[in-house]
């Protein structure tokens, strides 16, 4: 099933700043705020030698990019997701989706190199790889993905013909050709799968919730036309 979405709909679950999880994602570990941290302090310490070898008067320019830099840490994740969030926003038609899993299987992904040397003085590369799901969802029309993201404990709850719902986007208006979705959500399990957070998940639950209770809605109209026929 592939319903359209009206552009505030879509609007709405994929928001134009970035939501918590958003945030959090691009926060990243302990190591990304370091490097951030370190970024800030640069660009601070940069920002105050030029003003005093130049005897720069701009004091308010100069304090406004100070206040900036001095924050890049807290502010660039927001910046990043909003950027990711703005690329799904060009798109001019969505549509909401609605499947099952046809088939899932576990990969091995490389997600990083690091060289290091070894007890004899020899250069090593150890390669990061981290367990991915892959989901392949699709419905009766023969429309299919497949999809891709971290491993989670809570994926083994995961099984083939269980219903699975995402947004999907597109520059055509008849949806014929989808050119990019989003992260999918397992209701019967109250369960996401995601590596990016894309959709604020309130608003996306309250556009399902609607579906499916239209949907009950139809059946017993089906059933009282077969009756009056």
């Amino acid at each position: 099933m592939l319903v359209p979405l009206t552009r505030q709909k879509f609007e709405q679950v994929i928001p134009l700043i970035a939501t918590g999880l958003q945030y959090k994602y691009y926060w990243g570990k302990f190591s990304n705020f370091l490097q951030r941290l370190l970024i800030s302090v640069v660009a601070v310490v940069v920002i105050l030698l030029v003003t005093v070898v130049f005897k720069l008067e701009f004091a308010s320019i100069v304090f406004v990019f100070g206040v900036i830099s001095a924050f890049f840490w807290l502010w660039y994740p927001v910046f990043q997701a909003s950027m990711r969030n703005v690329q799904c926003r060009r798109y001019k038609y969505s549509g909401f989706f609605r499947g099952r899993v046809l088939d899932w299987w576990i990969t091995d992904q490389l997600v990083g190199k690091q060289e290091t040397v070894n007890n004899k003085g020899e250069l090593v590369i150890v390669e990061n790889r981290e367990k991915w799901i892959n989901l392949e969802v699709g419905d009766d029309t023969g429309f299919s993905i497949e999809f891709q993201a971290p491993l989670r404990p809570n994926h083994k709850a995961i099984a083939r013909g269980q219903i699975a719902e995402m947004v999907v986007m597109s520059n055509r208006s008849d949806l014929s050709s989808i050119e990019e979705f989003t992260d999918i959500y397992v209701p019967s399990r109250d369960l996401w799968v995601s590596d990016y957070p894309y959709l604020r998940r309130d608003f996306f639950n309250e556009i399902g919730r609607r579906l499916r209770e239209d949907r009950q809605e139809e059946r017993p109209r089906r059933r009282r036309r077969r009756v009056e026929e």
